[in-house]
């Protein structure tokens, strides 16, 4: 199963130093990009990440990063 295309662009958040976060995986959290449950009963799950330094991110929303949390440019190659 795909995860459903948030957005192509990346949500700009700002972090805390140390502080742990839950991406949504699955694209369907009304809380992009971190998760609100919408995943129940999917094969999805959150990912969980702890911000390595404060301040603003690039978090990914296509779901399709190689470099999930964060923003790597694939949604530039997505179809419409």
């Amino acid at each position: 199963m795909k995860p459903v295309i948030a957005e192509k662009k990346p949500a700009v958040v700002s972090l805390t130093e140390g502080e742990k976060y839950f991406f949504c995986t699955c694209g369907q959290s009304s809380k992009q990009p971190f998760c609100d449950g919408s995943h129940k009963g999917s094969e999805f799950t959150p990912m969980a990440f702890t911000a390595d330094k404060s301040g603003d991110a690039y978090l990914c929303q296509c779901k399709h990063s190689a470099k999930k949390p964060y923003c790597d440019g694939t949604h530039k190659k997505l179809e419409d």
